[in-house]
């Protein structure tokens, strides 16, 4: 594959609303993922796999309250297994300590707690979605 059509594909990604693209050349393979615009996309379209409201970008910019953040890179999963009740679900109260959700990092099941007593506002992040360091997961108030 030469470098031009490497460049081609990226620019299609890119400009497209394809968050991942591979291909098999000769025992060449390229995966080519758009990872920035697939959190995005995942705070917007947040619920369908676990009945949270949808909200759109300009609903997540103004809800106010404590946000708990990723301590690591990994994937995250609503709930503890595939067709189990998540977690929590927006409008629950939740307690200092408790489980919000998990980050799978290198085979590893990490708990996220909450930080706060309160109530969820929102839910950032979907279930089998990446999540990066640092990034807002969940809001508390």
């Amino acid at each position: 594959m030469e470098v031009d059509q490497i460049i081609k594909l990226m620019e299609a990604v890119s400009k497209h609303d394809i968050s991942e693209v591979s291909m098999e050349e000769n025992g060449f393979v390229l995966t080519i993922k758009k990872e920035n615009e697939v959190v995005k996309k995942a705070a917007v379209s947040q619920t369908a796999s676990v009945g949270n409201p949808v909200i759109d970008i300009p609903q997540i910019n103004s809800i106010s309250g404590n946000a708990i953040k990723s301590p690591l890179v990994g994937t995250f999963y609503a709930a503890s297994a595939p067709g189990a009740e998540p977690f929590i679900k927006v409008g629950d109260a939740v307690k200092k300590g408790q489980v919000l959700g998990i980050v799978e990092a290198m085979k590893l099941m990490n708990e996220i707690e909450s930080e706060y007593d309160g109530i969820v506002k929102s839910i950032l992040v979907e279930d089998g979605n990446l999540v990066e360091y640092g990034q807002e997961m969940f809001i508390i108030a």
